[in-house]
């Protein structure tokens, strides 16, 4: 048979009757009927580099320890466990075809895995498509399996790479944050609180919080890795591990580890594991607790370069497109915008997995799917978003020392620095008569009398005012020292 002559399609029996489908699809029946009943989203489940990639780990530590237990030949255990690795390096992400968005608690996805697996195993053997008799999509690659097991686990494996990630852009955006504490260390600015003037800092210790607040998530991010690691496989349908071998769960869950090079343990109870999503509640909280820190870092940033003119102006952001159709030279701050975007879309998304975890009923959630792709969507736009701020953004801040300098000089919110010696009464008098116009603060202070312009100019030095041997700026850019 010539290929013009080949068929288009071939056809596959499930339990609701036959099915026609590509006969060069990797996927078979049951992933064909899934794509029919929901055209959702249009984002498939091989959008997700990580999940697919999971999802080929779990099903090379079950062919491993189905062959150990003696479930399967070698002869199969070989195609699978070659399939497997396929599916794992990337090599059919684009038969993935599902949609994200699926009703049955991710078995679409699991079977969609097991029909791609199965006839990839088949054409390692030199088999057709569909030769099922031979190596079947769930008496073999799904042996001791259910989507139930699968599905969670490979989820959790796939968020705890998407941690990863987004941790390496965390702490790269906080170090770039660093390094400009540093190189604006002694740059004097007035602080503010509920956007009026306060007290003295520098801008050195405004950009090293933002290094420390950001930091300070990393923590977080591996307490919830920690929780993504422990893991239902071997569970089944509903924690009882029927139809698996009693050794599986243990032999499954070791070459996992192995594979993949995590510490996945398995659950101590494995029926409360397969109901429970509280985990995927932690991460998103997690992922919305960071976002909303550098949304508010995004506000800060937006503010402080206000104007260029009329506004705060004391932050320079890299220019990095025009900003109007219709006013010449404007430039907005767009990488800020889009870091805040993002945050709207995350805070947004966790509504959804906590909505999401509370439907489950009794021994299962069925709304795993929707969780997972919430989830591997935001820590993949977040990463994405923080890289983009340092490299686009924090990284080529400028200021006007000199603008700044003279600005904190003249500013009536010195005067605070004069109440253990006059006052707070005589301190406030000072900084009304400042307010108005009548002088500077320290003229003000040295007409009142009583105190020696030493003291004064002592008192009122930057480095005093912004007490920065007390601070935490040292420690907030001391993490990016040699």
């Amino acid at each position: 048979m010539t290929a013009i002559d080949a068929p288009a399609t071939r056809v596959e029996h499930d339990s609701l009757g036959a099915f026609e489908v590509p006969a060069t699809a990797y996927w078979g029946v049951h992933t064909a009927r899934a794509m029919r009943n929901f055209p959702v989203s249009g984002t498939t489940v091989g959008s997700h580099r990580s999940l697919v990639a999971a999802l080929g780990a779990v099903k090379l530590a079950a062919a491993h320890a189905n062959h150990e237990l003696g479930l399967l030949d070698d002869r199969r255990h070989a195609a699978i466990a070659a399939a497997a690795q396929d599916v794992r390096d990337g090599a059919l992400d684009d038969q993935f075809v599902v949609d994200v968005i699926q009703g049955g608690a991710g078995t679409s996805t699991n079977m969609n895995a097991n029909e791609v697996v199965a006839n990839r195993a088949l054409e390692i053997l030199g088999l057709p498509f569909g030769s099922y008799d031979e190596i079947h999509p769930l008496d073999h690659v799904n042996r001791c399996q259910s989507t139930n097991d699968v599905y969670p686990t490979a989820v959790r494996l796939a968020l705890v790479g998407a941690i990863d990630r987004l941790a390496e852009s965390t702490e790269a955006l906080a170090d770039s944050f660093a390094r400009k504490a540093t190189e604006f260390r002694a740059v004097p600015k007035i602080g503010r609180t509920q956007l009026q003037d306060a007290v003295p800092m520098t801008v050195g210790q405004e950009l090293g919080a933002f290094a420390t607040t950001l930091r300070e998530e990393l923590a977080r991010l591996a307490d919830s890795r920690v929780l993504l690691c422990e893991i239902n496989l071997g569970a089944t349908a509903i924690g009882t591990g029927i139809t698996a071998h009693p050794d599986y769960p243990r032999l499954a869950v070791q070459h996992l580890a192995e594979i993949t090079g995590l510490p996945v343990v398995g659950a101590g109870d494995l029926v409360e594991a397969t109901s429970d999503t509280g985990a995927f509640v932690q991460v998103s909280s997690v992922l919305k607790r960071i976002v909303v820190k550098a949304s508010k870092i995004c506000n800060d940033l937006r503010l402080l370069s206000s104007g260029p003119q009329a506004g705060l102006g004391e932050l320079r952001l890299p220019a990095r497109q025009a900003g109007s159709s219709i006013m010449p030279g404007k430039v907005n701050p767009v990488i800020p915008e889009m870091v805040n975007q993002v945050a709207f879309w995350v805070v947004g998304n966790d509504v959804t997995v906590t909505m999401a975890a509370e439907g489950g009923q009794l021994q299962l959630n069925a709304f795993e799917p929707v969780m997972a792709h919430g989830l591997l969507q935001g820590f993949t736009w977040t990463a994405a978003a923080f890289d983009s701020l340092r490299e686009l953004c924090v990284d080529g801040i400028t200021v006007d020392a000199a603008k700044l300098a003279a600005a904190a000089a003249t500013n009536a919110g010195l005067a605070t620095a004069l109440t253990p010696l006059l006052g707070y009464a005589r301190s406030a008098e000072i900084a009304k008569a400042a307010l108005a116009g009548a002088g500077a603060v320290r003229d003000l202070a040295l007409a009142a009398g009583g105190l020696d312009p030493a003291v004064l100019d002592a008192l009122l030095r930057p480095e005093t005012l912004a007490n920065l041997d007390a601070t935490g700026v040292d420690g907030a850019i001391g993490a990016n020292r040699e």
